[in-house]
């Protein structure tokens, strides 16, 4: 999986702007489906995280698939899945460190679970991009 593509590196600007949009789409759907499931369920807020971040993670691979990087797509959508799953988990981990910190050391977030959840986000950010762009969204 070498960083050769046929992708141009000018679209870098672009596809960061979108990757971002589409962030922001998954963070709804993350925060939104945490606190359904913390609030209705009444799960666990750390395996509700699991669960939502899941939902989220499939959520963005679908737009980035779409949007952000249609140009680089391969043809065989589940086996990317699986692989933006798999490589995104580094930026997953990080994300869910940070959020279950968050909610651990402050009770301010833990009573405000989308506090925790931006700020996993915000630094899982570059790590995801930078796995999305160069290891899942590449033509062959």
């Amino acid at each position: 999986m070498g960083m050769n593509r046929s992708c141009p590196a000018a679209g870098l600007v672009s596809e960061f702007f979108k990757f971002c949009l589409v962030g922001t789409v998954g963070f709804v759907a993350d925060a939104g489906s945490l606190q359904l499931l913390v609030s209705l369920a009444g799960m666990n807020p750390y395996v509700s995280r699991l669960f939502s971040y899941l939902f989220a993670a499939t959520i963005t691979w679908w737009l980035n698939r779409r949007y952000t990087f249609a140009a680089c797509t391969a043809a065989g959508w589940q086996a990317q899945w699986l692989r933006y799953l798999v490589v995104n988990a580094v930026g997953g981990g990080v994300n869910y460190g940070v959020y279950a910190l968050a909610v651990f050391l402050s009770e301010f977030v833990s009573h405000h679970l989308y506090l925790g959840v931006a700020a996993g986000s915000a630094v899982g950010l570059a790590v995801n991009f930078t796995a999305s762009r160069f290891l899942v969204f590449r033509s062959r």
